[in-house]
């Protein structure tokens, strides 16, 4: 998978691009990431990339040209230039990110995200130019970098070969629309505090349908609407 970032504040996003699994996803060439400065795609001389809103009212709005810009080129950029793109606007206005939409984006081999900021971005870029707007909460942040980081942490390690077993993923929160079952690990005794027998028999027929139930428990106590979608 190849992803492009289109950013007004590309250095953030090295922290995360350069450790744990993204960083290993990329050395094992199964991910290529770049980030891209929107600013380098402006054609105002003061590398001005947002202006006032027609109409009036509080804040700036980014401007249209130099997103269209950055798209191109990096389209053009591409090494084979049939490689079907989706571009996505990290927006509040978009539909919520969830393990499902993860896995969706997973199958494809090329995202552009553009990270919008200010009080958005000009109406006909995402009429025009975007794809799907997606948000990761109701809730407003300052820009799109955070949540494009939510983004491809959630979707990079859904990619084959990104995890060091597949099996860790079918069993995880909101694969089968449940949260995930208790998770305990060494010493069996802490503090008082024991590890539920049943883990400790070795009876792996008897751990899978207590891991089942125990899922369930906790997603009708947490998440009750999850359950609801069985239905």
């Amino acid at each position: 998978m190849r992803i492009d970032i289109v950013t007004i504040f590309p250095n953030m996003f090295s922290p995360i691009l350069n450790e744990s699994i993204i960083k290993r996803a990329q050395q094992k060439k199964i991910l290529k990431i770049r980030v891209h400065d929107l600013r380098d795609y402006t054609l105002d001389k003061h590398r001005k990339v947002d202006d006032r809103p027609f109409g009036g009212g509080p804040g700036m709005v980014m401007c249209c040209q130099p997103i269209f810009s950055a798209v191109q080129a990096i389209k053009q950029k591409t090494e084979n230039r049939k490689l079907k793109t989706k571009i996505i606007l990290l927006s509040p206005q978009g539909k919520t990110l969830t393990q499902k939409k993860a896995q969706q984006l997973a199958q494809l081999k090329h995202l552009i995200l553009v990270c919008g900021h200010y009080e958005g971005v000009d109406e006909r870029v995402k009429k025009n130019l975007i794809d799907e707007e997606i948000s990761i909460g109701d809730y407003v942040l300052t820009g799109g970098e955070l949540p494009a980081m939510v983004l491809i942490d959630c979707v990079v390690r859904l990619l084959p070969g990104v995890l060091g077993r597949a099996e860790s993923l079918k069993e995880e929160s909101f694969q089968n629309n449940t949260l995930e079952y208790p998770q305990y690990s060494r010493p069996a005794v802490f503090n008082g505090l024991q590890v539920p027998k049943v883990l400790l028999s070795g009876n792996h027929k008897l751990i899978k349908e207590w891991r089942r139930k125990q899922a369930i428990i906790i997603t009708k106590k947490k998440r009750a609407d999850l359950l609801s979608k069985h239905r």
